[in-house]
């Protein structure tokens, strides 16, 4: 497919945003609950560990970071910002990796749940 304006750039740009992906999910990367009154469990090193849940809106933060990095560093080279094209192509597939493993992980912990409800008790 080819980009012939910045508007058609903007318009591609604005398909594949980690933002959009969420709301289209009805998720909320904020953090749909409360998860202050979680419990903090000890790690082996001392460390408190997080909740799995602000684990994940944490993960999802900052795979959005990384989405939003790379459409700037693409309209920085789109606009002659920048003509570092290596830069920008580092950055845009490590949003690219980010959120293929996320989606991966999303799918695994869906699977998780559907085998999970199909157990009798």
């Amino acid at each position: 497919m080819a980009i012939n304006t910045l508007n058609e750039l903007s318009s591609t740009l604005g398909q594949y945003s980690a933002k959009d992906w969420a709301k289209s999910a009805d998720l909320d990367v904020k953090s749909p609950y409360n998860l202050g009154d979680a419990p903090k469990l000890p790690a082996e090193n001392g460390e408190i560990q997080k909740p799995f849940g602000e684990f994940l809106a944490d993960s999802m933060n900052k795979v959005n970071g990384l989405q939003n990095d790379a459409n700037i560093a693409v309209q920085k080279l789109v606009t002659g910002e920048s003509k570092n094209i290596h830069e920008t192509l580092l950055a845009v597939e490590k949003a690219d990796i980010a959120f293929r493993s996320m989606n991966q992980i999303r799918s695994k912990i869906l699977d998780a749940y559907r085998e999970v409800m199909k157990m009798q008790i």
